[in-house]
């Protein structure tokens, strides 16, 4: 173990102690995943990928941006749809079942939260689900894969490196001559998150917002913080005076702000809180202050 890191142990006391309390918001990042084999942004390839993602603008103008999409997608999506949650996903979902957990936000695309029985906030939509440019229709991304795999039964590509977001490295002439789906009234189909350059729905944020103010803490899990539609709800819980935790590895943009900071492996951690407060209720916990159920993570999570 490097020496900067705590043992799960050491961590889990401390978050025992931090959620203790009262009931938390829990704000998730791409480090939760990791775990479950979905690669996160740290490291220098990932970070480079994440510098030049498809732009909102591009895909709704640009039908050889939208065939390079689908085309990667349409080989990334497997790896995406067929991970299972890992312990960190458990663990959280356990601390709900204690009563703990005011609201789940997760800026995470991959669905493994509600794989685990956890419903929350799905900040920036979920790569389960495809919506319409032009009518709004949702439909499941299992359907788009099946009929991308119709009107391209010979597409081959060598995955160069399996990337995050659902997405797959592929060489630059792989993509030439895929043929992308469109909706039945004719318009572009996109996954249901948010794009570079697109904004997360205000229902959504307001939303969270709310679980935030009507917590007792924020516990940040495995995210870096570096992304706003995140680091807002940090700077929000510090200006009503609310501590925040953060659980993950390395530097974060909310350090500053956090009145706990553990570099610990998160599911090991969490797991070990979780025993260490089986039992005990959170403090200051009543019916009164029970939280409003979250969304369902189906058909239209937000919106």
């Amino acid at each position: 173990m490097s020496a900067d890191l705590m043992s799960a142990e050491n961590a889990g006391e401390r978050l025992a102690e931090f959620l203790a309390q009262g009931r938390v918001t829990l704000l998730t990042g791409a480090g939760v995943s990791t775990d479950s084999g979905i690669p996160d942004y740290r490291g220098p390839e990932t970070a480079r990928r994440a510098r030049n993602p498809v732009r909102f603008q591009q895909f709704v103008t640009d039908s050889e941006w939208r065939q390079r999409y689908w085309s990667r997608s349409y080989l990334g999506w497997p790896n995406i749809r067929d991970k299972i949650p890992n312990a960190c996903h458990h663990a959280l979902q356990q601390l709900d079942q204690q009563g703990r957990v005011q609201g789940l936000i997760t800026q995470n695309v991959d669905r493994l939260h509600a794989k685990a029985g956890h419903g929350g906030i799905e900040l920036h939509g979920a790569l389960a689900e495809v919506t319409c440019l032009s009518c709004g229709s949702l439909r499941p991304r299992e359907q788009v894969q099946e009929q991308l795999r119709a009107l391209n039964p010979d597409f081959q590509a060598k995955v160069l490196e399996w990337a995050p977001d659902g997405d797959a490295e592929l060489p630059t002439q792989a993509t030439a001559g895929f043929r992308v789906v469109s909706c039945t009234c004719g318009g572009h189909l996109k996954p249901h998150v948010v794009f570079f350059g697109e904004s997360v729905p205000r229902d959504k944020v307001e939303q969270a917002y709310g679980w935030v103010e009507q917590s007792q803490g924020l516990l940040v899990v495995g995210s870096s913080l570096t992304v706003f539609s995140g680091f807002r709800f940090v700077k929000r819980a510090q200006a009503c005076g609310i501590p925040v935790a953060i659980l993950t590895l390395g530097k974060t943009r909310g350090d500053p702000l956090a009145a706990l900071k553990l570099e610990a492996p998160a599911g090991p951690a969490l797991a070990q809180a979780v025993q260490l407060l089986a039992g005990s209720g959170p403090r200051g916990d009543s019916e009164s202050g029970a939280p409003e159920s979250p969304p369902s993570p189906g058909a239209n999570p937000g919106r």
